[in-house]
């Protein structure tokens, strides 16, 4: 057996039995953990709140070879995020990210840098409430620390720089394609500067989510690039991508209608 602790975000947890509890979280240390927290609906010093959804914590664990699930000890709550629970859309869109880590990585090694990514976005939404440049930017930055960044200002085939009035883009070749390579059912037609304000935000720190506006065009053509990635390197569905998205479009037409 060994012990292990770290800092970490709960991604989520499911009730098992009178009392016990089933939590997924993500560390820093060993990136994403499942483990078994032993009477924890019950237990206020060893764990509290610290085992809800979203939270930053300080965890502490058993792991024994062979058994898929550590042995949860104690955790230390470091930021509830409460301000997530009196807001439907910044809820949903923090479970989405979470959920969107948890599939995208699998159970990989650490990655500090979503690590740290996870938890700036989780307090953007908790302070400012959701957005869709915070959703596209966690999106794409996601998939960029995963190592799947796409091609936005190069054609991924040729090489050569995307200039014309409308280009290609598609998920499974790597991104942006010129006229000329363009010529697939798959490819979607978008203008390079919805790439280009996509590759621009890149260059800004992981962590920043504040003073960004994107145009309803990149909104647009930039969320429908980057949701084709996604589902190109996605093994199974986002559950909550679907609760989500019926959030954001019931927004938009009260929006409308007012």
């Amino acid at each position: 057996m060994a012990i292990h602790s770290s800092d970490a975000v709960v991604l989520h947890h499911l009730d098992y039995g009178e009392a016990d509890r089933i939590v997924t979280f993500f560390s820093f240390e060993q990136g994403l953990v499942k483990g078994f927290a032993r009477q924890a609906r019950k237990s206020r010093k060893r764990f509290g709140a610290a085992l809800e959804p979203f939270a930053s914590v300080h965890i502490r664990w058993q792991s024994q070879r062979g058994r898929d699930l550590v042995s949860l000890q104690d955790a230390e709550l470091v930021d509830l995020r409460n301000g997530l629970r009196h807001n439907l859309l910044a809820l949903a869109l923090a479970a989405y990210g979470c959920e969107l880590v948890e599939k995208l990585l699998g159970e990989s090694e650490s990655n500090p840098q979503v690590f740290h990514l996870l938890n700036a976005f989780l307090d953007h939404v908790n302070r400012h409430g959701g957005s869709e440049e915070a959703r596209l930017l966690f999106e794409l930055r996601l998939l960029c620390l995963a190592g799947y960044e796409p091609h936005l200002l190069h054609c991924c085939q040729c090489g050569v720089l995307l200039k014309a009035e409308t280009v290609g883009f598609a998920a499974a070749p790597g991104g942006g394609l010129c006229p000329e390579c363009a010529g697939g059912a798959d490819v979607q037609r978008l203008s390079p500067l919805s790439l280009g304000s996509l590759s621009r935000a890149l260059q800004a720190p992981s962590t920043l989510f504040e003073g960004f506006r994107f145009g309803p065009r990149t909104l647009q053509e930039g969320g429908r690039a980057v949701a084709a990635l996604l589902k190109q390197h996605l093994c199974r569905p986002v559950k909550s991508q679907s609760f989500l998205t019926q959030l954001i479009e019931g927004s938009a037409r009260a929006a409308a209608i007012r």
